[in-house]
């Protein structure tokens, strides 16, 4: 069988997906992209924060730990004012809205491509 070579940009991406699904596991998100669970652990601790999302939205340490790595979401710094943790708090909802976006259209991509393969094997 020949060895599969995946782009860095698409690494991530599942990388990113499977530390922004809540109550995603490495399993469930390597089954549903198509590629080995191990190879996916690898991803996570390459390009990895540490961190992912549980089931009821909060943020936890991942399993499978990226070194030294630095979470987007840690608590701001002490000695904010709250405006500053307000002006924090505003870009971190748009960044989650962008990513909520792309979690759904990269699910009708998935349904389309899945629905054409199966469509064209006369």
């Amino acid at each position: 069988m020949a060895r599969k070579t995946y782009s860095v940009e698409f690494r991530r991406q599942a990388v990113e997906l499977c530390e922004t699904t809540p109550g995603a596991t490495v399993r469930g998100i390597a089954e549903d992209l198509g590629i080995v669970r191990g190879t996916l652990t690898q991803w996570l601790r390459e390009h990895g924060t540490g961190r992912k999302v549980a089931a009821d939205g909060t943020r936890v340490d991942s399993p499978v730990h990226a070194a030294g790595a630095r979470s987007a979401s840690a608590p701001p710094p002490t000695g904010e004012t709250p405006e500053q943790e307000l002006a924090l708090l505003r870009a971190r909802v748009r960044e989650l809205e962008v990513n909520e976006a792309k979690l759904t259209e990269r699910d009708v991509l998935q349904k389309a491509a899945k629905y054409f393969d199966g469509e064209t094997r006369w």
